[in-house]
């Protein structure tokens, strides 16, 4: 059972199972983490809130808390040497492959939580499940993976699901997004760029330089051959009635 798991599938269907997961987490990243929580340019309905805030806790081990503040302080403090993670500041490979070591090192920072991360969740959930044990999280994710897909397709699947993050977030999206692309806000005074056309992958973050031209709203997407996925999300979530859009 352990090798086989309880659902065995072909080769091909572990691809694209694990494509399905980790997009879900994009999803979760810039729907709840950037675009609600830490930009409030939209409201999620509770139950939408909990499901990501759950499925941030077993397939990243992220605080919300300490996600928000971090990304907060990179907008306030944007290509200084205050900056969690500037490819300017550190140099691009350090952002590109260590990036998830810098923010790390920047949540270890009480003065930055304080500051930055306020008006996240703090409910009980929050104060003595998902903060306190991040890696009970992933060890669950894992456990679940090797349980429901056997042993090796479950831990090379659980193997993406820990690096998906780790490298299109905090490695591409905050190096090559402050390196590498086009500006069509060129008056914004960072180094903020957009990278077309991998809006399906990283869910409409890659339109960096959109973004931080216009942080509050939760559309990334300007131009028509844009791509936000993300943005389509939202839309579908409002209307169901489990999102509110507050601007745009």
């Amino acid at each position: 059972m352990l090798l086989s798991g309880l659902v065995p599938l072909p080769w091909w269907g572990y691809v694209i199972l694990t494509l399905v997961l980790t997009h879900i987490t994009i999803a979760a990243v810039t729907i709840f983490l950037h675009r609600c929580q830490t930009h409030r340019g939209l409201s999620l309905h509770p139950v939408v809130s909990h499901f990501f805030r759950a499925w941030l806790w077993l397939t990243t081990g992220m605080v919300t808390k300490e996600w928000v503040a971090v990304h907060r302080k990179h907008h306030a403090k944007c290509e200084t040497a205050e900056d969690p993670h500037s490819p300017q500041v550190h140099g691009l490979l350090s952002v590109l492959l260590g990036g998830v070591g810098l923010y790390r090192q920047e949540t270890k920072r009480p003065e930055t939580l304080a500051k930055y991360g306020q008006g996240t969740p703090d409910d009980w959930l929050e104060e003595n499940v998902y903060a306190p044990h991040p890696l009970v999280g992933v060890l669950l994710m894992l456990g679940l993976n090797v349980l429901l897909f056997g042993l090796v397709p479950g831990a090379l699947i659980f193997t993406v699901q820990m690096l998906w993050i780790p490298f299109w977030a905090a490695g591409v999206i905050n190096g090559i997004g402050h390196f590498w692309g086009y500006r069509p806000h060129k008056q914004i005074r960072d180094t903020s760029r957009n990278i077309f056309p991998w809006g399906l992958i990283v869910g409409g973050e890659e339109l960096h330089n959109n973004h931080h031209a216009n942080p509050s709203s939760p559309r990334l997407k300007n131009a028509w051959y844009e791509i936000d996925i993300g943005w389509v999300y939202i839309r579908l979530l409002a209307a169901v009635h489990l999102a509110r859009i507050h601007r745009v």
